[in-house]
């Protein structure tokens, strides 16, 4: 039997495994899509031809559940030692970027949505080691442009723009 590990090298934690981004990713789109089954669980579906209101949620929860699965078998098959989060900064990505979802959720009914983009995109802008100032500004304009577009304008959803509007 062929092994590629040194003599005297010690087996790989389980856990060096587990902490690849690929693994990582994965479990959380499937945290995320069973979340999304339970919390509509009680949504009527329908059918094809006459969708209720949980048709469409709890279809992409299956496909983000696929997409999970397909990425955690990858992650787990994959070569190499995974990811190391002994050192603070390891954990910028893991830290931020959910907290900048959070932070726009909190925010969108009290400070409407311009504001509450501007704060999703300057929190995840933490995340990077390498964030500029200049290209995280002209994101958060960006992307507040398309989410008043598709959001507000295009499919006219009752969202606050501004504070108390």
């Amino acid at each position: 039997m062929t092994n590629d590990r040194p003599q005297g090298a010690a087996r790989p934690s389980p856990w060096r495994r587990l902490a690849r981004k690929d693994v990582l990713s994965g479990l959380l789109f499937i945290a995320v899509a069973v979340f999304g089954l339970w919390a509509s669980r009680d949504y009527h579906i329908g059918t094809a031809l006459r969708m209720g209101t949980g048709y469409v949620p709890r279809l992409l929860c299956r496909v983000l559940l696929g997409l999970g699965a397909i990425v955690l078998v990858k992650g787990l098959s994959a070569a190499g030692t995974g990811a190391n989060f002994e050192r603070l900064r390891d954990w910028r990505a893991i830290v931020f970027v959910p907290a900048s979802l959070v932070v726009f959720g909190l925010a969108l009914d009290r400070a409407g949505v311009v504001i509450a983009t501007l704060l999703l995109v300057g929190v995840a802008s933490l995340s990077a080691r390498d964030s500029r100032p200049i290209e995280t500004a002209v994101t958060a304009v960006v992307l507040t442009f398309i989410t008043l577009a598709i959001f507000v304008w295009g499919l006219e959803l009752p969202i606050p723009v501004w504070p108390g509007g």
